[in-house]
């Protein structure tokens, strides 16, 4: 079984002649090239969110998790600055549909902002995995001042080490290195998505040697055939492939599929 951990659905476009028809075209490239589960968050509104935005985005997500259900699982997206709202959303999503497992977070904070705090609480208390936008790049950072990477994440998970902080897209641009070797000093709970439009030769087994198989999750951030090529070409053993694929993100998350 092949899971991608990291993926975005379009939701329903109003006036088109297939209003699924974004969605559906990216489950049949999925499909096409191996992949059995995708898990989408929706992240159509302008950002920094505003509280009507992330919630519209959950709805499209909500709805394409019915829409294509058995495939898609669901990310509830909020933004923490809104912390009350964004707590209650989080709680709305996960009981209306099993098949919503956690939280995504983008760039309006720092995950160590005292911001996300109440957010990462929350979480942390509940079990609920949290898929954090991160990178670290040395470059055009004022496009993005508050993106995290890992160094934001070790510092959030020395104040919530039981909270399950995902590092998204290593391969996502970057000094992955950097990132990789930094995360290191993350709690246990902590984990990385290898999803990215960086095909580096050596970058997934370079992440297995420094932080573990075990604390890696197959992804691809819609990237699909790069992502299943840059997985595929990487040498492992058949164990941690099996790990990285599927068997690590069920036990983080505590389910079958």
């Amino acid at each position: 079984m092949l899971i991608d951990v990291h993926a975005h659905c379009r939701g329903p476009i109003d006036g088109a002649d297939d209003p699924w028809g974004q969605d559906r075209e990216l489950v049949e490239r999925m499909k096409a090239g191996g992949i059995d589960i995708a898990v989408v968050s929706n992240l159509s509104t302008p950002r920094p969110s505003t509280v009507e935005g992330f919630q519209k985005c959950n709805r499209d997500m909500l709805a394409a998790l019915k829409e294509f259900r058995g495939f898609y699982w669901g990310w509830a997206y909020v933004n923490p600055g809104y912390a009350l709202e964004a707590i209650a959303d989080i709680d709305r999503c996960l009981e209306a549909d099993e098949d919503c497992i956690g939280v995504k977070l983008y760039n309006e904070y720092h995950i160590c902002d005292p911001a996300a705090r109440q957010v990462l609480g929350h979480c942390e208390k509940h079990d609920i995995p949290i898929l954090l936008h991160a990178g670290h790049s040395h470059v055009n950072r004022a496009a993005q001042p508050n993106i995290s990477d890992a160094g934001h994440i070790v510092k959030a998970s020395r104040e919530f080490p039981e909270a399950k902080i995902i590092c998204g897209h290593i391969g996502g641009g970057g000094d992955w290195e950097w990132e990789i070797k930094t995360l290191r000093d993350a709690s246990p709970a902590t984990a990385a998505d290898i999803s990215g439009s960086v095909t580096d030769e050596g970058l997934v087994e370079y992440s297995i040697r420094h932080i573990g198989a075990d604390r890696l999750f197959f992804a691809t951030d819609n990237q699909v055939h790069t992502g299943v090529g840059k997985f595929r070409s990487a040498k492992m053993s058949d164990e941690d492939r099996e790990k990285i694929a599927s068997k690590n993100f069920l036990r983080y998350i505590g389910r079958d599929a």
